[in-house]
């Protein structure tokens, strides 16, 4: 199979790009995937392309921007050049823009490809319904807020038009199902990108690391951390080191800076900026506890299965989605009120005072991560198309001439 992905892709900033790396990692090696086209947005460095493990031919076709109007032609020149078997798209609603009519027709090459009988799936990152808008940085305002809904409803609509829309969580499948009478909607969970060997779960010596990661100033919020681990060290003494691995979120540039400026009084915070793909694993493997200081969710968290992957206790707010991954995979962890720094501070004491607890923990959330690693979903992926082909064969809409498997 000839299969493309529509994405961004490092060293691209624009969302979802280390998900599609992980991805491509794991296609390349399966013996029906003869290569994989790559229709990414254009960035200035070259792409992270350096696989140790032998695999099939990848060629690269930046064919997009963030924000532009002509990203439905581009696109679709580039999957009529390329000629691929089929198409996956990697996609939440942001990502082809933050501007509404740039976004909405990069959401229409779903349907784009089913007008031209190409075998496609969505993998849809995050449902509209599912989004608190003001918390996520799109807007408080609740006229405007109708406004998105709206647009939302109609975007899914569009997204809909794929032959198959993938989705991380069960609850997911059964809002699209109830509310657009979809058909075509299935769960694939999010996985787990990189499944090392069991840790042994101890922490190096020194300050105990209570580390976040991610995009931070929208709905991810570090002050609140600061200030809880400040709770804690007057309440037991213990020598603890905030670590904010990350960047700013775009929609709020600046954002660490001023968390940096404003709390510059306190002792052992550090901000480690963006964190390249090799230096990963040795930010979890350091962290005592990983803690994800959110106001709300936006889907399944990648950062909860990396947590995992390392063996690591986790702290979580007590709401939407985090919170429903527990209960669906097996995750483990304190959680706490999302507005209560007393609270946060109490599900953070609750771990570093109790070493037995913290690795009961860690153990627990190593084996919820690797039941789904991401070779597995790979699979299910590929599967996945050789239905759609099948019934498109069926159906008389191609012929096995047409398509390799």
């Amino acid at each position: 199979m000839k299969l493309a992905i529509v994405t961004a892709y490092p060293p691209s900033k624009v969302t979802l790009n280390e998900y599609a790396y992980h991805l491509v990692k794991q296609f390349r090696q399966k013996e029906n995937v003869t290569e994989l086209i790559l229709l990414t947005d254009k960035t200035e460095g070259e792409k992270d392309l350096e696989f140790t493990e032998a695999g099939c031919k990848i060629t690269v076709k930046e064919c997009w921007k963030f924000n532009s109007y002509k990203n439905i032609v581009s696109v679709t020149k580039a999957i009529n050049d390329t000629k691929p078997d089929s198409v996956l798209f990697n996609l939440q609603f942001m990502k082809f823009g933050d501007k509404k009519v740039a976004a909405a027709l990069g959401l229409m090459l779903p349907l784009v490809c089913r007008l031209k009988r190409i075998p496609n799936i969505v993998l849809l990152h995050n449902i509209l319904e599912e989004v608190d808008l003001g918390n996520a940085g799109f807007t408080s305002n609740k006229i405007m807020q109708k406004v998105y809904g709206f647009i939302g409803s109609t975007l899914t609509r569009l997204i809909l038009q794929a032959d198959t829309v993938a989705v991380t969580m069960q609850k997911y499948v059964d809002i699209l199902e109830s509310k657009y009478n979809a058909k075509n909607v299935t769960l694939i969970p999010h996985g787990t990108f990189e499944v090392a060997e069991e840790p042994n779960y101890q922490i190096p010596e020194g300050p105990m690391q209570i580390m976040t990661f991610g995009k931070f100033g929208t709905y991810k919020k570090v002050e609140g951390m600061i200030e809880a681990v400040e709770l804690v060290r007057e309440r037991t003494g213990l020598d603890l080191e905030v670590v904010i691995a990350g960047t700013d979120n775009p929609n709020v540039p600046g954002y660490l800076a001023k968390v940096q400026e404003d709390y510059k009084h306190v002792p052992q915070v550090r901000f480690t900026g963006y964190v390249e793909e090799e230096d990963v694993p040795v930010i979890f493997n350091e962290s005592a506890v990983v803690v994800f200081p959110y106001t709300s969710t936006t889907g399944s968290s990648g950062v909860l299965h990396q947590a995992g992957s390392y063996g690591k206790a986790v702290v979580m707010p007590d709401l939407g989605d985090l919170a429903l991954l527990v209960k669906d995979e097996g995750y483990q962890g304190e959680f706490f009120e999302p507005t209560s720094v007393e609270s946060l501070a109490n599900a953070i004491e609750a771990i570093v005072v109790n070493d037995n607890y913290r690795e009961q923990l860690g153990q627990a959330n190593y084996k919820a991560a690797t039941a789904f690693p991401m070779s597995t979903i790979a699979d299910m992926y590929l599967n996945n198309f050789e239905q759609i082909i099948d019934r498109k064969i069926n159906r008389g809409e191609v012929s096995t001439s047409e398509i390799i498997l």
